[in-house]
């Protein structure tokens, strides 16, 4: 498997636990860490695999940190990359926009090119709607630390699995 690269704000706390938990999963060789608040389109187009960890802010949005970066990549074509998205939300503070921000993440990689794989079934989980779902699945893996934190280990873990037969 080509290395990975691992985006993710470095200075979220529950983003970073899951960014930390795929490190131990994978080969230390397999996997690296960039802080998207300081990367750049030169690094995210070096890695072949990506992983993007992005949280759902307020009503549905995009972490700033994360709208800042996309500008670089919007002339970029991305055809050549598996990509990957993590989430987290909060299916019962905000059922009606749950997890919006992989759909808006993905939206974007998609747009240039991007083959998004790590989908991951809706069962088990309870919101209204999501602009992170196509059919019956995520676009990519539904964290909900406030509502289901025990049942990330086990989430993470089969996700992890999925993607090793999934990236190039």
């Amino acid at each position: 498997m080509k290395k990975i690269g691992l985006f993710y704000s470095f200075n979220t706390k529950k983003t970073s636990k899951i960014a930390e938990q795929l490190q131990s999963s994978f080969e230390e060789a397999e996997i690296e860490p960039v802080n998207v608040e300081e990367a750049t389109a030169e690094q995210f187009l070096s890695y072949d695999n990506i992983i993007c960890g992005v949280p759902t802010w307020f009503d549905g949005e995009l972490p700033n940190y994360w709208d800042e970066f996309l500008p670089e990549l919007e002339d970029i074509d991305l055809g050549n990359k598996y990509i990957a998205i993590y989430g987290l939300g909060d299916q019962k503070g905000y059922p009606e926009n749950f997890l919006d921000g992989v759909g808006i993440l993905a939206e974007i990689l998609e747009q240039q090119g991007a083959r998004l794989v790590g989908f991951t079934s809706t069962e088990g989980y309870t919101f209204e709607s999501s602009r992170a779902v196509r059919g019956d699945k995520f676009l990519g893996l539904a964290i909900d630390f406030e509502n289901q934190g025990s049942m990330n280990k086990e989430r993470i873990s089969k996700w992890i699995e999925q993607l090793k037969s999934e990236f190039m």
